[in-house]
């Protein structure tokens, strides 16, 4: 008997062990707030765990800050199978349907001064302004292009991506110590550090004019030729788009509707 029950907890293991979930393997920069960080506390490593939850897998990361080669680190060698966030039309990866769009924000410090709503308001000539420069080669963001083309470009200065710290809250730091007037910064980085700043800040979204396109949208990004989890991707964002919405609302991300 005690053979016949050492046989039968051995095949308990082995069957365990055979028909354990596969992890779901996601590809995240290890300190990169308010999107991902080594302790789960950004907003993709939320929807990640939603998204583990909800297919009954257990969630593994492939750590690796987010620059030049990225991709190709990562989901490119196998290591990983998803990216939580991509521009819905990036082309090195496939692509679900966006789960969520968002835009360029205003940010200055709280005051009884109207906010600024345009980038014809002539106060823009006299504040110090800092917008993000994006890419290898510190091209400036749309914002931070449209003032140039308006002009602005003594008062205006560059936070690149990289640093010690994201781009966006140097920024929004240096509004903080009185350094800078305002900051045009990407909608989820601007919302996140704008709400834990050190002084109030209020947060606009500006129109953009003419041909200018401020807003994007945002996708899930699997290996090209992974149709079967692309597809269930789409279907989880379909089902469970009010709760991505509201870790997206915990963070301060400025949702933008579609336009027909």
């Amino acid at each position: 008997m005690k053979r016949l029950a050492a046989w039968g907890l051995a095949l308990a293991l082995i069957a365990g062990h055979v028909f354990a979930a596969e992890p779901l393997r996601v590809c995240a920069d290890p300190d990169n707030l308010p999107y991902s960080r080594s302790d789960g506390s950004g907003f993709e490593n939320r929807i990640a765990q939603l998204v583990a939850d909800d297919f009954g897998q257990p969630l593994a990361y492939e750590w690796l800050p987010d620059r030049r080669g990225f991709v190709r680190k990562t989901l490119g060698s196998g290591k990983c199978d998803l990216i939580v966030g991509v521009p819905a039309d990036f082309e090195r990866t496939a692509n679900t349907q966006p789960y969520y769009r968002s835009s360029y924000v205003f940010i200055e410090r709280e005051s009884g001064a109207p906010p600024v709503r345009s980038f014809d308001d002539p106060r823009l000539a006299r504040m110090r302004i800092g917008v993000q420069l994006i890419g290898n080669d510190l091209a400036a963001s749309p914002p931070g292009a449209l003032l140039a083309q308006h002009g602005y470009t003594r008062n205006v200065h560059g936070f690149p991506l990289a640093g010690e710290q994201p781009s966006a809250q140097r920024a929004v730091d240096a509004i903080a110590r009185g350094e800078l007037d305002a900051a045009v910064l990407w909608g989820p980085q601007a919302g996140y550090f704008a709400h834990h700043a050190s002084v109030p800040m209020r947060v606009t979204r500006l129109p953009a004019p003419g041909d200018a396109h401020f807003d994007f949208a945002i996708a899930m990004g699997v290996r090209h030729g992974n149709a079967a989890l692309r597809d269930r991707l789409d279907d989880l964002i379909r089902r469970r788009h009010a709760e991505i919405d509201r870790i997206l609302a915990d963070y301060d991300v400025p949702i933008v509707e579609a336009t027909p």
